[in-house]
């Protein structure tokens, strides 16, 4: 598969475009990453002298909480994608030009991954920040950077954005409306953040070596996902309703 680089930055420039003029998504954009720091900035002030246990369960947490921020901000873009495009009359003319389909939604997924990764990030360097010169308990600064947490922070950030931004392409594709889009692609993105609370409550014990294991398999489904959604993205039934087998199919049988 060869990207022309070139069309590739011209649909990411496109999509961040299209963006900042969505305020519903710069809206979530902005409202998620203030309700998920309320909670652990006042545990992180509020907790002392408390067991370890509790201590432990607050850090596995807080990092889940962190977690659903990738998964939902990217969710709601990337649910606009395709039936957004429709909606405002702009899919025609998008999928008329020369883009290949790989680039197309190589470009979207930037757009909506970039942004959502850079908040998860930044609110796991504002909580971390804050707990090592705030907390009220050190066991609670030194809890949260634990080497699996950092590590799976860094990693799943990413992979669980990926996830739900080739989940919701493929809603996108198939559904008419931009809210039941939003509303399906958030629920169908979920999934993956099971796994992720059974580590961080320590269900499974965590480790360095647990939160590879795991990075490497979202890793896998990220590209298989991707490719299901190329196989999904028909030019011709985007735009007739029918696909190009089906429609080539009815042209030969007449």
């Amino acid at each position: 598969m060869r990207l022309d680089l070139g069309r590739l930055r011209a649909v990411v420039r496109k999509e961040f475009r299209v963006l900042v003029r969505n305020r519903f998504i710069i809206g979530t954009m902005a409202v998620l990453p203030v309700v998920f720091l309320l909670t652990p900035m006042i545990e992180i002030f509020r907790l002392s002298g408390v067991p370890a246990l509790v201590v432990q369960r607050f850090a596995g947490s807080t990092f889940l909480l962190l977690l659903v921020v990738p998964v939902v901000v990217p969710a709601a873009i990337a649910a606009y994608s395709v039936v957004g495009e429709r909606e405002q009359g702009t899919l025609e003319p998008l999928l008329t030009t020369p883009l290949r389909r790989e680039e197309l939604l190589l470009g979207k997924a930037i757009a909506a991954i970039v942004p959502s990764v850079g908040i998860a990030y930044l609110l796991f360097a504002i909580v971390d920040g804050c707990a090592q010169i705030f907390a009220a308990d050190p066991a609670v600064a030194s809890a949260l950077v634990q080497s699996s947490q950092l590590v799976g922070e860094l990693l799943f950030a990413p992979l669980l954005a990926g996830w739900s931004i080739w989940v919701g392409i493929a809603v996108s594709t198939r559904a008419s409306d931009v809210r039941v889009a939003q509303q399906l692609g958030t629920l169908a993105s979920l999934p993956p953040l099971g796994v992720v609370a059974l580590i961080d409550l320590q269900v499974l014990t965590p480790s360095v070596t647990l939160a590879l294991a795991f990075a490497l398999a979202l890793l896998v489904a990220d590209v298989v996902m991707f490719r299901i959604v190329s196989s999904m993205f028909d030019r011709e039934r985007l735009l007739t309703g029918r696909s190009a087998a089906r429609a080539a199919s009815r042209r030969a049988s007449s």
